[in-house]
């Protein structure tokens, strides 16, 4: 932290409580945020048509080289932690991973069969290279072996049913003073959301704080079993390493 920012690169997949964990975050009196800063390259290299994808692609960069100047180098007076809110599979294998080693890397998951059961609320099409996983244990293994020791790995599910809990151990793990003010929020929209917002934010905006843990079982269509089972191998590698409740 040479310039005294604690630059904070929090690697989820979609559908994962990001959101939420995105105005924990923001609701810090240290801090500022950013949301899916390589949503636009994203779309605009693979052609996914995502919900409002003309928007986004206009909203921020579509070359990465400037969204990762950003996010190394941004600094605001008064505030020393910058949480950066990222779905791993906009980092397309296109993009340089150096700019990385700058940030200190975190992961967020969850269970798959959650992910897709609300993913296909809101996006009926979903293959495994929309969900994040892949990308997260690349990320992952790279950053155990540049660094020696395990990144911060946090589960929704533990988020759900002990978020002070929870949240303490990022906050130990990321060497960052636990704040109570991460529990609860102002309810609605944020200008920090981006232009997507309305067609995957509606549950957020709505809330003011952590929801109750909800059931772990989760019935999925046949069709899209095979599909949990892809993504399951994934989750399991990340899941063994979380963060428990105690730190």
């Amino acid at each position: 932290m040479p310039d005294g920012v604690r630059r904070i690169a929090m690697w989820s997949g979609p559908r994962n409580l990001s959101t939420a964990l995105l105005r924990a975050w923001e609701n810090r009196p240290d801090a500022w945020v950013v949301d899916e800063p390589l949503y636009a390259h994203y779309l605009d290299r693979t052609g996914k048509d995502h919900p409002g994808r003309a928007a986004v692609i206009a909203s921020q960069p579509t070359d990465w080289r400037p969204v990762a100047d950003r996010l190394t180098g941004e600094c605001r007076p008064g505030l020393s932690v910058f949480y950066q809110k990222h779905m791993a599979h906009h980092l397309l294998p296109g993009i340089e991973r150096g700019w990385i080693d700058a940030l200190d890397n975190c992961f967020l998951i969850r269970d798959p069969r959650a992910v897709i059961a609300s993913y296909v609320r809101s996006r009926e099409a979903v293959a495994l290279d929309d969900l994040g996983y892949a990308v997260q244990a690349e990320l992952f293994d790279r950053e155990c072996r540049r660094t020696g020791r395990t990144p911060a790995v946090v589960d929704a599910a533990d988020l759900l049913a002990d978020p002070a809990g929870a949240l303490g151990a990022l906050c130990r793990a990321l060497e960052v003073p636990w704040d109570p003010a991460m529990l609860s929020w102002p309810v609605g929209p944020r200008d920090s959301d981006g232009v997507w917002a309305p067609h995957w934010y509606a549950s957020v905006w709505r809330s003011t704080g952590w929801g109750p843990p909800r059931p772990d079982a989760v019935d999925l269509p046949e069709a899209l079993l095979p599909l949990a089972a892809a993504a399951e191998p994934y989750y399991r590698h990340l899941h063994r390493h979380r963060l428990c409740q105690n730190g």
